[in-house]
């Protein structure tokens, strides 16, 4: 492959010089933000050498060229454009400038609950172990390997709202551990554990006078609650910054902090935490109703609906949603129907693969499928099936029968992050219907595209 060839010609096809915001790379991908998206040819673009897909997402023109492949055009593209090496954090930052005010916002759930992932995922995979292992070896649970194990599988959801609060503290430019502090603050051992009020009576629920006895708050923490920890700290933030601008530098570092958590502490657990608390309450009981339609209807409809909502860029919402899940009923329901899209949206990719004779889609097709299989659909869903339609409209139906499948069944896993076929690791409890789910969703969505996809489309 001649790179500097193929560097220009992306060049070209983009609008040039004068259209280029920014450009970095991954592993797989050209990272580009762009200016106007009239000027870029995306066709053109899916013609040039080398290429196995572009697709535009989270405002960046993502040109697919393969591990070892996109490096060397990368610095060629460089050259030739004449603008500096940007990394991914500052793409991100230039395609959020482009974003509606709600997809930013979504954009910021995602900056915020993605990097507690792997913290939810160790967890997550303890817990479906060992109920796996309990499951076979009953008298396991009486050991003290056990209870130590255990006691590890729950930390990262005991503890989750400081995570959350450490996590969403980066993400809007604040104080790490001022962030914490009011995660802490919270779930304190002062504050009655969550957990603990369901069942009492409401008059043997602590409570204190607030605002100068305007009214009571009842003294109780928010364990099991992620949306008024992220509106908390992007308060504790807002004001973090503004005192840092008003305070003299000779006494900000002791009265930015003491005023920091003192109004957002107060305002946190009079004001904040009950209403959003609230306001999250009524979402996970409406999520948790659309899964729980009779005859796996809510499934379905989340499965069909799920790769749309990837194409839009908002699907990052979902892991909020599914972090409030496993907070407050233990289990993921979601999930499992996320897997169902996702699979499907790979076997029809698949099929297409097997059915076509182009090389160049066949060589797209095939890794973009794998992917998809393991959980990341945008190769197969932007790279193939949106391209030609047909496929990305059986992958739909694929998922919503999965969907079916993982509502009728009731299907949960034990952390968030993965789906596809590592999914099996945190669905210990539902192994042989998660499977069930993903041959479904896969069987139909293959079948439906396969049936559909004609040569002379490509």
């Amino acid at each position: 492959m001649d790179y500097g060839k193929v560097a220009n010609a992306v060049y070209e096809h983009i609008g040039g010089r004068e259209n280029i915001v920014s450009a970095a790379h991954c592993a797989t991908r050209l990272r580009l933000v762009i200016g106007d998206n009239k000027k870029c040819s995306k066709e053109a673009l899916e013609n040039i050498d080398g290429v196995k897909g572009v697709f535009e997402a989270s405002g960046q023109l993502q040109i697919i060229f393969g591990t070892g492949v996109v490096n060397k055009v990368y610095d060629e593209f460089i050259k030739i454009s004449g603008i500096t090496e940007s990394s991914k954090e500052d793409v991100k930052k230039a395609a959020a400038q482009k974003q509606n005010v709600f997809k930013r916002a979504v954009k910021t759930l995602g900056d915020i609950f993605v990097p507690i992932i792997p913290a939810i995922v160790a967890s997550g995979l303890l817990m479906g172990l060992l109920e796996g292992l309990a499951n076979v070896w009953p008298a396991m649970t009486g050991s003290g390997t056990y209870t130590i194990i255990h006691l590890f599988s729950n930390a990262a959801f005991v503890f989750l709202p400081v995570l959350i609060a450490v996590s969403a503290a980066k993400t809007f430019g604040g104080n790490l551990f001022l962030g914490a502090v009011i995660g802490m603050i919270m779930i304190h051992p002062d504050l009655l554990n969550a957990w603990s009020v369901a069942g009492m009576e409401a008059a043997d629920i602590p409570s204190a006078a607030a605002w100068f006895g305007l009214y009571d708050i009842n003294l109780v923490g928010y364990q099991g609650h992620v949306i008024p920890v992220v509106i908390a700290v992007w308060l504790m933030c807002t004001i973090e910054k503004k005192l840092h601008k008003i305070v003299p530098e000779m006494i900000d570092l002791f009265v930015t902090p003491l005023v920091t958590v003192l109004v957002t502490g107060y305002l946190t657990l009079t004001v904040i935490g009950p209403v959003f608390s609230t306001l999250e309450n009524y979402v996970l009981a409406g999520a948790q109703a659309l899964i729980a339609v009779p005859f796996g209807i809510g499934g379905a409809l989340i499965g069909a609906a799920y790769a749309p909502t990837v194409v839009a860029g908002v699907h990052h919402m979902y892991n909020a949603l599914e972090a409030g899940l496993l907070s407050s009923i233990g289990i993921n329901t979601w999930m499992p129907i996320a897997t169902a899209a996702n699979v499907a949206q790979g076997a029809a990719a698949l099929a297409l693969a097997l059915k076509t004779h182009n090389r160049k889609t066949k060589a797209i097709a095939l890794p973009a499928s794998l992917s998809a299989f393991l959980g990341i659909t945008e190769p197969a869903i932007f790279g193939v099936n949106i391209r030609y339609m047909k496929p990305f409209i059986a992958g739909c139906i694929g998922g919503a029968c999965g969907g079916l499948v993982a509502g009728l069944f009731g299907v949960g896993a034990t952390a968030y992050g993965i789906t596809g076929i590592f999914g099996f690791l945190i669905t210990t409890n539902y192994t042989l219907q998660y499977a069930l789910v993903i041959l479904v969703a896969s069987a139909v969505s293959f079948t439906i595209s396969w049936l559909l996809y004609k040569e002379a489309e490509d």
